[in-house]
């Protein structure tokens, strides 16, 4: 009886947790036919006298790259998981605006659920320009095309030592700025000479530095932080990205794309044999691990961390939300009107969380109290700064007047109240609080065109 009334409380959970992601999914995605359709309606009426000249010009610029030439630093907003850059989604901007705020700003688009890894090998490309190479070790372990996307030209060629380039990442993106930047140090990138100073600062925002409670909520095995429960959420989300890269409808693959390319899922190339091995998981990103989620646990964060640096000439910046508080000892979320309708019970449940006593904690010194406050996908904790396997120099900021002039090789670090998408997607939203943190971080940016001759080097903890 008891077994039963288990399963019945988890298909239940399940069944509400789809429910919310498929809500989200359709708001995503009737906002940005909305807003196609609304302009497609203001094109129509508008007089031809006066929408000519704007029709040619934009007619002329499709096939346009972004190039930076001169200084100051160009600014790349990196997307999280299930994002996308500009150009998908017809006019919807993931960041909600904010890159209309600065003349010197690239939205690149890479995989929404593609690894870490791949990800940051094709936003290198994204900017310098080529063919993606996702690496031949890397391929090859994983069973996937080595080459991918090819970038006539980079949208920032000039990108070097002396032309370094401020990156800001939401989420899962602030993880790939990293390691892109671990690969620069490591000289990952065949044929180029480059180095870690090649990134001058990166911005967290949300960021998922040290991985995520939520991931084992949505079916990770909390054991190893690899493998997915054989009845979850992220089985439902397998199971319709395998069927979307299948059936490779080019038009709505232009309009949004999971990234899989690389792994050649398509109808043409695998037949309907292919699809039977794809969806048994025989087969596939999901099969071999070479996706996003398992980069999320707090061992695939702890995995990746333990080869990723902070550097000395690098300015760190970092925002990490919440929407919890203590009550009578215990975390419970915020508000109910702070948290979006379709994120307050993720809040909740991440308060709760309790790591199974029968799997061995991802860490020593491991305390389900220190992760339980949470902006709805991320703990707060994971935010802050890299903090495992081994601590990053970081500097808490509760004002930020009081911080200046900051110093390259240390993680400043701010807590604001906000879910983890109260800064994308919708600008209204969020208010004044919206300008408030572009602006800010911009203006960050753009103080930050010089390093310090004088570095504070981070303590060996970093190293």
């Amino acid at each position: 009886m008891a077994r039963l009334s288990i399963g019945i409380l988890g298909l239940t959970e399940l069944f509400v947790s789809a429910a919310v992601h498929i809500l989200f999914g359709f708001y995503i995605f009737s906002t940005a036919v909305a807003s196609d359709l609304s302009q497609v309606m203001t094109d129509c009426f508008r007089p031809n006298v006066f929408n000519l000249g704007a029709r040619a010009k934009e007619e002329e610029g499709k096939g346009q790259v972004v190039v930076f030439q001169g200084s100051p630093p160009p600014i790349v907003l990196v997307h999280g998981i299930f994002g996308f850059g500009k150009g998908r989604l017809g006019g919807l901007s993931y960041f909600a605006g904010a890159e209309k705020k600065d003349e010197r700003v690239l939205v690149p688009d890479l995989g929404s659920l593609t690894s870490i890894h791949d990800r940051a090998r094709e936003l290198f490309y994204y900017l310098k320009g080529g063919q993606v190479d996702y690496g031949e070790e890397h391929s090859r372990h994983f069973g996937h095309s080595q080459f991918g996307k090819i970038y006539e030209q980079g949208h920032y060629p000039s990108w070097d030592e002396d032309n370094p380039i401020h990156f800001v990442g939401h989420s899962a993106g602030a993880q790939v700025v990293r390691v892109l930047q671990q690969m620069l140090a490591d000289k990952a990138f065949r044929g180029y000479d480059t180095s870690e100073d090649w990134v001058l600062s990166i911005t967290s925002l949300s960021g998922a530095l040290n991985g995520t409670t939520r991931t084992y909520y949505d079916g990770m095995q909390p054991g190893d932080g690899r493998s997915m429960k054989s009845i979850c959420l992220l089985q439902l989300c397998r199971l319709g990205v395998i069927l979307y890269d299948w059936l490779d409808i080019s038009w709505l693959k232009n309009y949004y794309n999971f990234g899989f390319d690389h792994f050649q899922m398509g109808w043409r190339r695998t037949g309907l044999s292919g699809l039977v091995d794809l969806l048994l998981g025989n087969t596939g990103p999901f099969a071999s691990g070479d996706w996003i989620l398992p980069d999320l646990t707090i061992q695939g964060s702890i995995r990746l961390n333990s080869g990723l640096r902070t550097f000395p000439n690098t300015f760190y910046f970092s925002y990490a939300t919440k929407r919890t508080r203590k009550f009578l000892g215990i975390t419970i979320p915020s508000s109910m009107l702070g948290i979006h309708p379709l994120l307050f019970l993720r809040v909740l449940q991440m308060c709760q969380w309790r790591f199974p006593r029968n799997a061995s904690p991802p860490y020593k010194g491991y305390r389900d109290e220190d992760w339980e406050d949470n902006d709805g996908a991320l703990n707060t904790i994971s935010m802050t700064h890299p903090r495992f396997p081994i601590e990053h120099p970081s500097c808490f900021v509760e004002d930020d007047s009081k911080c200046h002039p900051l110093q390259p090789g240390i993680w400043y670090y701010k807590i604001i109240k906000a879910d983890h998408i109260f800064f994308i997607v919708n600008r209204e939203r969020a208010g004044v609080q919206f300008d408030l943190l572009y602006d800010g971080i911009f203006q960050r940016c753009r103080k930050q065109i010089l390093r310090s001759s004088t570095p504070i080097l981070p303590n060996e903890s970093s190293q």
